[in-house]
């Protein structure tokens, strides 16, 4: 996948071991951020991406920063579409009640790539039939 670094001190994205689902994306700050509880900071990773045709970035939550310290994409999945071509910002939320402190080159977020099917939507008088019908959320756990 191409990535153009927009800033000499951006990390490219990384994975953590051979076997990570996601690469994580830095925050590329000049100074350090502190996000105050319920704030969220838009964070530039001075990257952009080209995201190949037929596929999508999918921007998560990293679990140390979720669980650990309450830091979390605030729209909790950012969805990078194979024809932009802007830089990556992470939106994170501070859900904790503490102020938190981003540091520049701090990793804030994983990005997956995942592939992308988009079916021409048909419009139908009727759905076919299923087990499950209309039974909405909750609806499959009940014995």
């Amino acid at each position: 996948m191409q990535v153009k670094r927009l800033h000499p001190n951006a990390k490219l994205p990384a994975y953590g071991t051979d076997l990570s689902a996601g690469a994580d994306l830095s925050a590329c700050l000049d100074e350090p951020v502190t996000i105050q509880p319920g704030q969220t900071a838009f964070l530039p990773t001075g990257l952009a991406i080209a995201v190949p045709r037929g596929y999508a970035g999918l921007v998560f939550a990293r679990s140390g920063l979720g669980c650990k310290r309450g830091l979390a994409p605030a729209n909790k999945v950012g969805v990078i579409d194979a024809d932009y071509r802007g830089q990556v910002h992470v939106a994170l939320l501070n859900h904790s009640g503490e102020p938190q402190t981003i540091y520049p080159g701090d990793r804030i977020a994983q990005l997956l790539i995942i592939p992308v099917l988009t079916p021409e939507m048909e419009e139908v008088a009727e759905l076919d039939e299923t087990a499950r019908g209309e039974g909405g959320f909750g609806s499959t756990g009940r014995n």
